[in-house]
């Protein structure tokens, strides 16, 4: 997956917005203020994804394009090697769980301005 297939595919989620409240380089997606996912834009080597944390352990086991979440709570997020083999349905399907994850957790109200 390049950064542009990355890119649109985190902004078609409902309430997707991008930001960059690190520095110029750290693009950060977010649903209702919430972060989903992170890559750095220059590289692009990996991105982070918020993760069930059953899955994550599940998911470092079988991928070792899949590591704990560097710079982010371990337990909850994922780094994920974008130079690796992963087929991109898998990624689009990591970024999808990610997004979800995030949108569960919003209080009703929020939820609902999603749909």
């Amino acid at each position: 997956m390049h950064i542009e297939a990355f890119y649109h595919f985190c902004m078609d989620f409902p309430g997707a917005k991008e930001d960059f409240p690190f520095d110029e380089n750290t693009l950060v997606f977010k649903v209702m203020g919430k972060m989903f996912a992170l890559a750095d834009v220059d590289e692009f080597e990996s991105i982070n994804l918020k993760c069930d944390p059953v899955r994550a352990l599940e998911l470092r086991a079988a991928y070792e394009e899949v590591q704990p979440g560097y710079h982010m709570n371990k337990k909850h997020w994922n780094t994920v090697s974008m130079q690796g083999n992963l087929p991109d349905d898998l990624i689009k399907e990591l970024i999808k769980h990610s997004y979800e994850l995030v949108v569960a957790k919003l209080p009703k109200k929020e939820r609902e301005k999603l749909c």
